[in-house]
């Protein structure tokens, strides 16, 4: 598949994640308002729920493709696949990735999906974030390691620690994610920039409206505002 270049990518962690979503739905012809969606279901939700919180923002953003995962923390019974399937799967992927991990287990978030060990080897193997639908520990550990980490949960432990499948399409934190797709996660949680949607449209229209979003703030904190200034302002820039 084709990758977008390392500008590209630099370029669009320069955005936080709500400036992202609208730049998505501007580069494929809408507007804020939405009412160009309607037709397709309104407003798409590439984006996590609020189940998923960023645990280190000290570390900031992170931008990937995403590498996919489903896992069991505790039962016994789970019929594994090797690890190392897995990690190679990550070395041969030549872009920086967000891995996208989902606990399936029979009580999802009981025990940990990911410390601070995992951590090391995800960032040596390129991985610039991880999201976890599920537990992470060793959260100090991980922050020494330096690599961003969203989850849903934090506990102290882990159970019988099984991969089930890799490298297909999860929904973690009501975000559904296939790999290859593109991911940008901050403090507000990881939007998605859809397959078929150009990354570097994206980033142009994060551009734009980082601009246009300026000269509306600079013109509202003028001392003297009123509707009717704003009014005003608001049909020149039509």
């Amino acid at each position: 598949m084709d990758y977008a270049s390392s500008e590209v990518l630099a370029g669009l962690k320069e955005f936080d994640t709500a400036t992202l979503f609208n730049a998505v739905i501007e580069s494929q012809g809408a507007s804020q308002g939405g009412t160009e969606l309607e037709e397709q279901g309104g407003m798409p939700e590439n984006y996590t729920g609020p189940e998923i919180k960023c645990f280190l923002p000290e570390l900031g953003r992170a931008v990937g493709y995403a590498v996919t995962s489903e896992l069991t923390t505790n039962d016994p019974d789970s019929v594994p696949i090797p690890w190392a399937d897995y990690y190679n799967a990550i070395e041969e992927t030549p872009t920086q990735m967000i891995a996208v991990m989902k606990d399936v287990d029979s009580r999802p978030g009981r025990g940990a999906s990911f410390g601070d060990g995992m951590a090391a080897l995800h960032k040596a193997l390129g991985v610039t974030g991880v999201i976890v639908h599920g537990s992470v520990r060793d959260l100090m550990g991980i922050k020494v390691v330096g690599l961003p980490v969203w989850g849903s949960g934090l506990v102290p432990g882990h159970g019988v620690f099984n991969l089930l499948r890799f490298n297909e399409s999860v929904t973690a934190g009501q975000l559904g994610s296939s790999p290859g797709e593109l991911l940008i996660a901050d403090m507000d949680g990881c939007v998605k920039i859809p397959a078929g949607v150009d990354p570097e449209a994206v980033l142009q229209k994060a551009r734009e409206i980082r601009d246009r979003e300026k000269e509306m703030f600079d013109f509202v904190i003028k001392p003297g505002l009123t509707m009717k200034k704003l009014e005003e302002f608001r049909s020149r820039r039509k």
